[in-house]
Parts: C-alpha cells; sequence; structure tokens
C-alpha cells in the first residue's frame, strides 16, 4: 500500500508512449490492486476471502482520492472500477486453481 501510495504521489506521470502509456498503465493498476488483494488474502486466511477484496477496492478508492489532491493527476471513478477488475480477476484466477487441485480423501 506504500508504493501505490508513493506512486500515486507522483505528479505528471508520462512514459511518452501515447496510447500505449494509458493501455499499460491500467493493465498495472489492474495487476497491483490484484496482488493488493492477493497479500491481504494471505495475511487474513482463506476465511476472509470477501474481506481481502474490500480492502483492496476500498483502498483503490482512497488513492483515486489521494491522486485528486496530486498536481497533474485526476482521481477518477473509472480507475476504480478498473482496479476493483483486478480485485475481481485476481479472486478468480486464486478460486480456478483452488478448486482444480486434486483433493485428498482421508
Amino acid at each position: 500500500m506504500a508504493v501505490i501510495f508513493a506512486l500515486s504521489a507522483q505528479p505528471d506521470l508520462n512514459s511518452g508512449l501515447g496510447t500505449w502509456d494509458t493501455v499499460l498503465r491500467k493493465f498495472a493498476h489492474m495487476a497491483e490492486f490484484g496482488l493488493l488483494w492477493w497479500l491481504w488474502y494471505r495475511a487474513l486466511g482463506p476465511r476472509h476471502l470477501l474481506t481481502a477484496a474490500a480492502i483492496a477496492i476500498g483502498y483503490a478508492i482512497t488513492d483515486e482520492l489521494h491522486q485528486s489532491f496530486v498536481e497533474g493527476r485526476v482521481g477518477s471513478p473509472v480507475d476504480v472500477a478498473i482496479d476493483a477488475a483486478g480485485v475481481g480477476i485476481a479472486v478468480a484466477l486464486w478460486l480456478r486453481w483452488r478448486y482444480s487441485q486434486p483433493r485428498s480423501v482421508a
């Protein structure tokens, strides 16, 4: 969360790649918030899948609020949706992996 905060505090982030900059940045947002969900899930335990998702999405909201106060940055509900999509994709991938594992019968 500190890394996300530090990156969000950078004014006028732009790589100069035009459309690719935007696309790559959105995929990076999805990946970082998916990773944030996974880290919270690992910290809280298997009974807290939705709690970890709520924390990650809640932080996405506060991240966009923070960006609205940084010069050259804009807080956007669309970016919150993109971050939430990253969380959703991470949850779906984890569930798919988790339930595809063979189970032992005791």
